[in-house]
């Protein structure tokens, strides 16, 4: 099984940068050893369950929390039963179709 989660964590009440938070939720997650994805307006994140990624949620929340009187998150998953590598092998599918494929 694949479950692919993309999502972002951020405060509300700490100014327009909060690059200072996010980078301690990527730190967490790198740490965790999920394959993950960082991207311009969020995070993918591969685990073999929901619950391991749930769990990344929940430690992202725990991080930010002792500074943060607002924080913001957004989650969306994508459960495959029966896949592996979805983060790489979707993208790849797609690069394949169009003629750009990545070596």
């Amino acid at each position: 099984m694949s479950v692919l989660m993309e999502f972002a964590m951020f405060p509300t009440d700490k100014g327009e940068s909060v690059s200072p938070y996010v980078s301690k939720v990527i730190k967490m997650i790198d740490e965790s050893g999920h394959e993950y994805r960082l991207t311009p307006m969020g995070t993918i994140v591969e685990a073999k369950n929901i619950g391991d990624l749930l769990d990344v949620v929940k430690r992202a929340y725990e991080l930010l929390e002792p500074d943060c009187n607002r924080v913001y998150s957004t989650i969306k998953l994508d459960i495959r039963k029966g896949a592996e590598n979805c983060i790489s092998n979707k993208v790849k599918a797609v690069e394949e179709k169009i003629g750009k494929v990545k070596k």
